[in-house]
């Protein structure tokens, strides 16, 4: 899979130090990964949200951090499209965002 933008991973890991290695681990095993349909996704993370507008709900370091990402399965990118804490999860309306 294609992931728009590592920048935006960095930039989290940079503020929030104690999410480096999980972010870092999941960008290597997405990058890594061909992923057709939400099952594809479930096989390696099967803790994550699948929900509407091909969006995907990944929680991080013990659900701390909760990262939403669209997905092209067509064309196989993955876009980062927010990254918080759990209390700025709770403010954005994740289908959309």
């Amino acid at each position: 899979m294609r992931i728009i933008a590592k920048k935006t991973l960095r930039e989290f890991w940079e503020h929030y130090p104690d999410a480096e290695q999980a972010l870092r681990a999941w960008y290597q095993d997405t990058s890594n990964s061909t992923w057709n349909s939400p099952n594809d996704i479930r096989q390696t993370y099967a803790t994550t949200s699948i929900i509407p507008n091909n969006r995907v709900v990944f929680n991080i370091c013990g659900n701390h951090y909760r990262f939403i990402v669209a997905i092209n399965y067509n064309s196989g990118i993955v876009y980062i499209r927010f990254i918080g804490t759990h209390q700025d999860y709770d403010r954005v309306d994740a289908a959309t965002i």
